[in-house]
């Protein structure tokens, strides 16, 4: 379970390598746009064994002197308040996190642009209060769906790119990320591609990507997960056939890539009087395919499908998505045959949930124990599941009581009483914090609560959709958490 699978060293040597060498080719001016997550990269981190989350943040400290990162929002995003679904935190708020995690590893923030820009209020507003944070804002025009990006004359035009704000950068390397998907990263370095070549600059682009990996099988486990993670966004993965062509080489990429490569082209081969690259996987920058034990990533990738499973089920239960994203997840559970109960804590929470008559919680510990917690009068599953683990780690006996249920009913009746809540039982972050408080005052409590880190990396299934307030906990804690795409009662509104 604690098996390594991934070379963090081996990968930022080689990944830093490449990018000099984009950045040298492109005469000292390339726009890198950031594939996935800049900081906190969970999927990757559980894909691949091994794999730091903030390895990216890493290797741009590396070039700290060299770079600095631009942010992308779409004004559309900003209009409508759309969430992130790893936070659950608006993508305008995002992008102020974003800013304060970057500055603290002492990385120069450039500026934030906000693309298909139609006027938006939101954004407008959005626009002035980064402005008097004293961060710089450009705008983006929106180009009509008609037009872009298949018309490349309007485009590559004064009332296309041109439209837009350009962009003042000031080092050689600049980072164009966002705080999710279609945001218009990559029509930002277009757009400033087209700026930089009218200021005599040849500017060139690249893609910082990590999935999915072109170097091994389309059908390789850790390319399968990738899918199933982009399920919702309608992700193929592909062999890449400007790439096979060219080189009479395989290669994996994706569709949106491969059906967008020759526009691509043509924008470069106008700009620049020839294109650089003769496939979409050659914009890419990825040197992970080198740095991974395929054994030991194929059976991680395979339990984060079985992850994915489930977090899709749920979405589409409260109505996130549409049926199609979930029959992509049960088609790749079929064309990999894979089963939910192949997740170990499944069946121990169902089996517990069964005999008990009440939700129930399972945990699976790093080195396989499994213990359960259900619902109770006085606790809910999570709480109860999260106890019964920390118990465990710490060597106390299940019977040994931490928090009394005469310290209990007081928040109970807060909670009831005072603050309108209709369920009374402690959820994770309330049974912590009273386990804290005794903590002050009872040795085998702060030695419980002292196991907290060791619930990192552990694997958790719920009978029954859990709160919002608990799954956040499980995710700060470290814990992988899924459920059964069932609700606790029938009502159509779910306050989570």
């Amino acid at each position: 379970m604690n098996s390594i699978g991934f070379d963090n060293e081996k990968y930022l040597k080689l990944q830093s390598e490449k990018i000099l060498e984009r950045i040298e080719l492109f005469e000292n001016k390339l726009y890198l746009e950031f594939g996935g997550k800049l900081f906190d990269d969970y999927h990757a981190a559980r894909t691949l064994p091994g794999y730091e989350p903030d390895i990216k943040v890493q290797l741009l400290r590396t070039l700290a002197d060299k770079a600095e990162i631009v942010i992308v929002i779409n004004a559309s995003n900003i209009d409508s308040n759309k969430e992130i679904g790893d936070t659950g935190i608006s993508y305008d708020d995002d992008v102020l996190r974003l800013i304060d995690e970057i500055r603290e590893y002492n990385l120069y923030v450039g500026s934030v642009v906000i693309t298909q820009y139609l006027g938006q209020h939101a954004a407008d507003t959005f626009k002035e209060h980064l402005e008097s944070l004293g961060v710089k804002v450009y705008i983006m025009h929106y180009i009509p769906d008609t037009d872009y990006p298949a018309n490349v004359q309007l485009i590559l035009s004064d009332e296309g790119y041109g439209n837009n704000d350009y962009i003042e950068t000031k080092r050689p390397l600049v980072v164009v990320t966002a705080p999710g998907p279609g945001s218009g990263k990559m029509a930002a370095c277009l757009s400033q591609l087209y700026h930089e070549n009218k200021c005599g600059v040849k500017a060139g682009y690249a893609k910082f990507e990590t999935f999915p990996i072109w170097n091994r099988p389309l059908k390789h486990m850790v390319n399968l997960a990738y899918e199933a993670a982009t399920a919702d966004l309608n992700d193929v993965n592909m062999i890449d056939p400007y790439h096979l062509e060219a080189y009479s080489e395989s290669a994996v990429n994706y569709n949106r890539d491969i059906e967008v490569f020759p526009i691509l082209n043509a924008m470069f081969t106008r700009i620049w009087g020839e294109s650089p690259y003769h496939s979409p996987t050659d914009m890419g920058v990825n040197m992970v395919g080198y740095c991974i034990d395929d054994d030991i990533c194929a059976i991680a990738s395979k339990q984060e499908i079985i992850r994915r499973f489930f977090h899709t089920q749920i979405d589409y239960a409260k109505g996130k998505i549409q049926k199609t994203a979930l029959s992509k997840l049960e088609l790749l559970m079929n064309s990999t045959n894979t089963k939910p109960e192949e997740r170990s804590p499944v069946t121990h929470a169902l089996q517990k949930a069964d005999v008990a008559g009440s939700p129930c919680v399972a945990i699976e510990l790093s080195d396989g124990t499994i213990v359960t917690g259900k619902t109770s009068s006085l606790l809910g599953a999570s709480a109860a599941a999260l106890l019964n683990a920390l118990k465990s780690l710490a060597d106390v006996d299940d019977d040994v009581l931490l928090i009394s249920p005469n310290e209990i009913e007081p928040i109970q009746k807060l909670k009831i009483g005072y603050l309108g809540n209709e369920n009374p039982r402690l959820q994770a972050d309330e049974v912590l914090l009273a386990l804290a408080i005794n903590a002050a005052k009872d040795k085998m409590a702060e030695k419980v609560l002292a196991q907290l880190p060791k619930l990192r990396q552990s694997e958790a299934h719920s009978s029954v959709i859990l709160s919002q307030v608990d799954i956040v906990v499980f995710r700060q804690l470290g814990v992988n958490i899924t459920c059964e795409p069932v609700f606790q009662n029938k009502r159509l509104f779910q306050c989570m």
